[in-house]
């Protein structure tokens, strides 16, 4: 466990803060949340190789063994930042910066592979021989996802910031039944309802 500060006071930063997540809704915003607790103390969750590989897997996702992986993970927290700038600026309701808008349009002019089915033995569907990408796929494929959700109407209206202060995890929301206000109940829908239920207590017991 680390510590950071927000707002003049120590923040505890856990082991859980720092786990990769892979329920934001879509392949590009699973990659913006591989920084967490961005408004307060961010938190890199994908700061080296090996965690490259761990998100990689997560998404299901295959690298070409060939690859250069430190100059791939720089380029996915380039793309990363554009896409938050994005994104965020969405939400926010004001334009994202001219160099996010031509990065994320540079990387999807990449092809990536055309998708093939496969078929076993007994006429069913098999997974591919072959599904590993070259970095400039890879990244096309992430560029061209958060491309595709901003274009739809539909999808971009249930985008969504999560509703707890330290996190403001940007997520799509299913778009069925009342909206989300947090990422995960498990993660802040709980921890903001303790909170509050705690901070009521200690005014009363003020009062």
């Amino acid at each position: 466990m680390t510590e950071g500060t927000h707002g003049g006071r120590r923040t505890r930063i856990t082991a859980r803060q720092r786990e990769l997540r892979f329920d934001a809704g879509s392949l590009s915003l699973n990659l913006v949340a591989t920084v967490g607790r961005r408004p307060s103390t961010p938190v890199e969750r994908m700061g080296d190789i090996e965690r490259l590989k761990s998100w990689c897997a997560g998404v299901g996702l295959t690298v070409r063994p060939e690859e250069d992986l430190e100059r791939l993970l720089a380029a996915l927290h380039e793309l990363r930042a554009c896409a938050h700038d994005v994104t965020a600026g969405y939400l926010r309701g004001r334009a994202p910066r001219s160099e996010s808008v031509r990065l994320l349009n540079r990387l999807a002019a990449v092809n990536p592979p055309v998708p093939r089915l496969e078929v076993g033995a007994d006429g069913l569907p098999a997974a591919a021989a072959d599904t590993a990408l070259s970095a400039p796929a890879l990244l096309s494929s992430i560029a061209r996802d958060l491309i595709t959700l901003l274009s739809d109407p539909v999808r971009r209206q249930n985008l969504r910031a999560c509703d707890a202060e330290v996190c403001r995890m940007i997520y799509l929301d299913s778009g069925q039944g009342r909206p989300r206000k947090w990422c995960s109940m498990q993660r802040c829908g709980n921890i903001t309802k303790a909170a509050r239920h705690r901070q009521q207590r200690e005014a009363a017991a003020e009062a």
